[in-house]
Order: C-alpha cells, then sequence, then structure tokens
C-alpha cells in the first residue's frame, strides 16, 4: 500500500473531542519517588537470601532419596507457590522423575493420586486420567467427603484434555461438593476452595498467587521456615527491581506524552508492566520487561487508534507508514501522529540493535513483529467501516485472534529469552500453532465478553458476542454462556499441546502464563480499561511487602 503523495488528503479525527472516556490512571508518577527500600537493605537482603537458597537446595536434595512420595509432593507444591521454584528448576525435575518413575499412581488415597497427576501433568509428564476411575460407585458418583482431597481432585482436573469425561465429571462433582461444604470448613481452608472456586491453580497468574499464598504459608503448622523466609525476601527483592523498573518507564511515559497527542491513549503504564510480569517475572529479565513494557504498550497505542479514533484515510496512511519503516514517511502523517510513529520506530530499532550487541539471533524479528500488529488492526477497520457481521465465531477469529496481539506478545518475549529461543522456536510460533491460537482465542473472547456493554457505546468493528449472538440467533447472556465453552476448550487444548507438543516446556509454559494472565485481567470485568479494579492487586505486588 502506498501512502499519499502528502498529508492534505487525510482526514483527521478529532481527539480532543475522544469517542471514548478513559479514566485517568490511579497511580500517577507515584513511581517516581517511591523507593521499597535503600540500597544497603537490598544488599542486605540479597546476601540472606543467597544463604537461605543454599539451605532450601539441601533439603531439596535430601527429599529426593526419600521414600514419601506426599512430602516430595508438597515441597513442590510449596515451592511454586511461593514464587521461588525457578531457583530450583534442576532439583524439581529430578524430584518429578523420581515422581513419575516411582508408579503410585495406584495409590488408595484420593489426594495423593490427585497431587500426583496435577503436578506431572503441569510439567508436561503423560499420566492417564484412568487412575482416578477407582474413586468412582458404581454409578459413576466419586466416593469422598474429605475436602482437601476433594479440593486436590478439583484442581488436577483442570489439567484435563478433550475427551477425558472422567476429569469433566470430576469438575462437576467436585464443584458441587465444595459449594455444599464451604460454610462447614475451618477458614483457612475455606479461603482455599473460595480461590479454586474461582480460579484453578493451573490458571493462576504465578506473582499474584505468590503474593496471596505466603501468608496463608506462614499459618500452616507444617510450614518450613527456610522456604517461608526465602519466599519472603525473594518476593521483596523482585519488588525492589519492578519499583526500578516502573521509574524508569514513568520518565519514558512523561517524555512520549510531552511530545506526542495521546489524548486517546489509556495511561496504563503500572497495568501494562503488570501484564509483561505475568510471563516474565524472573529478575534476570528486568531490561526485558522494561522494552516488552513499551512495546506492548504500543500495541495498546495501535488498539485505540484503529479500533476507536481513526478515520480510514489515516489507518491506510498510518499503516503504510508503518510498513515503509522509515522516518520520511512520518512527513505523510497526520500532526498528532508523528512523534508517535517516530518514538515507535526509534524505540524498536534501539531494542533490535541491544540484542544484536547481545548476540540474539532472532533480534530483527522485532521490528516485523510490531509491523504486523499494525497490519492486524488494520484488517479490522474495513470490517467497522462497512459495519460487517462474520457469519460464524469461526470466521471472526480467523481474522481476530490476530488483534488480539497475544501471538506477538508471545514471540517477542521467546526473542527476549536470548539464545533459550531458537530460530525453528520462533518459526512455530510466528504460524500461530495451536497452542498460541488457544491463548489468541482466550484473549480475544474474554475481552469482547467483558468490553461488550461498554463498546456498543461508539462505533466499533463488531464484537464475537455480537457473532455469536447472530450466527445462533441468541441472547447476549446465551451467546457468552457458548463462548465461554470455547475457552474451556480452548484451555483443554493448551493442556493437550503442553503434553505431546515436542517444543520445550520453557517455551509452551510463558505462552500459558499469557493465557492465564489474560484470564486474569478480563475474569469480571476489562481490568485493564477499568484500572481501579486491579488497584489492590498491584498494590499488594508493588508496594507491600510480605
Amino acid at each position: 500500500m502506498a501512502a499519499p503523495a502528502n498529508g492534505s488528503n487525510v482526514v483527521t479525527a478529532d481527539l480532543h473531542e475522544p469517542r471514548r472516556h478513559y479514566i485517568p490512571s490511579i497511580w500517577g508518577h507515584f513511581f517516581l519517588n517511591h523507593n521499597p527500600c535503600t540500597q544497603s537493605q537490598y544488599l542486605a537482603m540479597t546476601e540472606m537470601a543467597s544463604i537461605k537458597k543454599e539451605r532450601v537446595r539441601k533439603s531439596i536434595l535430601a527429599a529426593g532419596s526419600s521414600s514419601d512420595l506426599p512430602m516430595k509432593m508438597e515441597l513442590i507444591d510449596t515451592l511454586q507457590r511461593t514464587g521461588v521454584a525457578y531457583h530450583f528448576g534442576k532439583e524439581i525435575q529430578d524430584l518429578l522423575r523420581g515422581i513419575h518413575a516411582d508408579d503410585q499412581g495406584s495409590s488408595d488415597d484420593l489426594r495423593t493420586t490427585a497431587a500426583r497427576f496435577y503436578l506431572l501433568r503441569t510439567h508436561g509428564y503423560h499420566v492417564s486420567p484412568d487412575v482416578f476411575l477407582k474413586f468412582r460407585d458404581d454409578r459413576g458418583n466419586f466416593v469422598s467427603n474429605d475436602a482437601d482431597s476433594l479440593l486436590a481432585l478439583y484442581n488436577a482436573s483442570y489439567l484435563r484434555t478433550r475427551g477425558e469425561e472422567v476429569l469433566d465429571d470430576a469438575i462437576i462433582f467436585t464443584n458441587s461438593r465444595l459449594q455444599c461444604m464451604l460454610e462447614h470448613l475451618e477458614p483457612q481452608l475455606a479461603e482455599e476452595v473460595r480461590c479454586a472456586l474461582k480460579t484453578p491453580i493451573f490458571r493462576r497468574v504465578k506473582r499474584v498467587e505468590t503474593r496471596r499464598y505466603i501468608p496463608v504459608y506462614e499459618k500452616k503448622a507444617t510450614r518450613d521456615e527456610d522456604i517461608l523466609e526465602l519466599a519472603k525476601l525473594d518476593f521483596n527483592i523482585l519488588q525492589t527491581i519492578y519499583c526500578k523498573e516502573l521509574k524508569t518507564l514513568t520518565i519514558w511515559w512523561k517524555d512520549l506524552k510531552s511530545q506526542t497527542d495521546l489524548q486517546f491513549a489509556r495511561d496504563r503504564i503500572v497495568e501494562m508492566h503488570f501484564w509483561v510480569l505475568g510471563v516474565v517475572y524472573e529478575p534476570q529479565h528486568s531490561y526485558s520487561r522494561v522494552i516488552l513494557t513499551k512495546l506492548n504498550i504500543f500495541i495498546s497505542l495501535f488498539d485505540d487508534f484503529y479500533d476507536n479514533y481513526s478515520t480510514t484515510e489515516e489507518s491506510n496512511t498510518f499503516t503504510a507508514a508503518m510498513e515503509r519503516w522509515d522516518e520520511q514517511a512520518a512527513e505523510q502523517l497526520p500532526a498528532h501522529l508523528k512523534a508517535l510513529y517516530i518514538n515507535i520506530l526509534n524505540t524498536t530499532n534501539d531494542f533490535e540493535e541491544e540484542l544484536k550487541r547481545q548476540k540474539n539471533k532472532n533480534a530483527e524479528l522485532v521490528k516485523e513483529l510490531v509491523i504486523d500488529v499494525a497490519k492486524c488492526y488494520h484488517a479490522e477497520v474495513k470490517w467497522r467501516d462497512e459495519h460487517y457481521v462474520p457469519t460464524s465465531v469461526e470466521e471472526h477469529l480467523q481474522i481476530s485472534v490476530g488483534s488480539s496481539a497475544c501471538m506477538h506478545i508471545i514471540s517477542l518475549v521467546l526473542i527476549s529469552m536470548g539464545n533459550v529461543t531458537t530460530k525453528e522456536v520462533l518459526e512455530w510460533a510466528l504460524t500461530y500453532p495451536k497452542i498460541v491460537r488457544c491463548v489468541c482465542i482466550i484473549g480475544r473472547i474474554g475481552n469482547d465478553m467483558v468490553s461488550h456493554e461498554r463498546e456498543q457505546k461508539s462505533e466499533h468493528v463488531v464484537s464475537t458476542v455480537q457473532t455469536c449472538t447472530k450466527e445462533h440467533r441468541i441472547t447476549v447472556a446465551e451467546a457468552n454462556a457458548k463462548l465461554r465453552v470455547i475457552i474451556e476448550e480452548a484451555w483443554m487444548d493448551i493442556v493437550h499441546e503442553r503434553l505431546h507438543n515436542n517444543h520445550q516446556m520453557v517455551h509452551k509454559e510463558k505462552a500459558t502464563d499469557l493465557a492465564r494472565t489474560m484470564d486474569f485481567m478480563f475474569k469480571r470485568e476489562d481490568a485493564y480499561t477499568l484500572a481501579s479494579s486491579l488497584k489492590e492487586t498491584l498494590t499488594s505486588l508493588y508496594v507491600n511487602y510480605v
């Protein structure tokens, strides 16, 4: 697509009277001055954490020689949920191999069987759901009144794939039984049940679960003091790192806004950092988090611009400029887009150069991904202008999975991980393989469901909700029920890909982490747009120490 000879034929939208009003950021410039600790306190924490880490490592190695299966599984579960498992990847894998080889799936204890099934499937080991058949009576009902066992079965059942009827039945049964038992449980167990009924463990954002679970673990009589202390130190160390990143991002955002007319943009620096944090939280990825947050902010700006504020002419011109990727193309753009365009080019080019200095073999794909995001949003403009309604949800998803930007985010994350990601892995991710497509579906449909009512107030590309109502001639509520089934099927396919796809689990885990973050952001409402709904979560992650 060629750019116009000059900007005189471009019809400029009136950005001073935006079609949609976004609530300003609740954080403002808070992180410019927020320092969780002094430098000396930070160094003292890191020194103590190193000592605790070695003590915990010795405990894990000692557990490897034990025959106590429940103890090993509880140890792994604790390390994962307190957020320190990433320090002990090799040791945990050694434990898991032993658990897999020690076939106690035939145990007569439901809780042990469920915990083993959950842990092994989470880490990509094949375990048959038939291990649960022995716990059913002649009518197919599960025989247990133990809340801990039912909770373990409930969480395990969400590691199901399509056609595993015993796990489908287990979800229905445990959900019903646990709901009935809630008011009779002791407070701590009741809270664990409530959290599971809201979101099973496998689908939770790791950092959010860590912040929630550390105080829970602290109350356990069986807690390991070294793990508890390491978890607290590690959380506070990472929080300090995150706050430094947010200071850098806040300065960058202030500068960008001073150069650019961004009245059409959602001011969501902290929320977008959290979005990235849900996928790459480890301390060694600090630089990547800053750059990925910037790139994701550009993606959000594309969303706002193309979907709500661009005319057809502006959309055409801006997309053509993106494809040219040349500062001179900015001369063809309306004034309010020039500085934004230049900033996108400079930020992306700087990231590419930094990756090249790090000998990253996938650096040049960053620019291609940013351009492709713009093209995906541009593809929807025609739908918007023609008020086109796809004939089916499947037809809708053929285009709209791209504008979810999940493939692009996953690919950018994989690139930022350096030598862990080969060229072959990137080529795989770029083709929307099943696991990536499923993440896109979860993000696209989840977003559409919670934003449907608000977006009807302005001219907007038709959503999957509208498409579903037209396709089946049903109400919005009925359409949402059908769409939730599609989301559940996508989760089942993610599990299937984790078990059967030959790529490394680290790559599949990052895709799953984005699905978890999407689920969290869009579970009840559009938490990204309605940022006040995230205030408590973000305060606990970035402001309050454990």
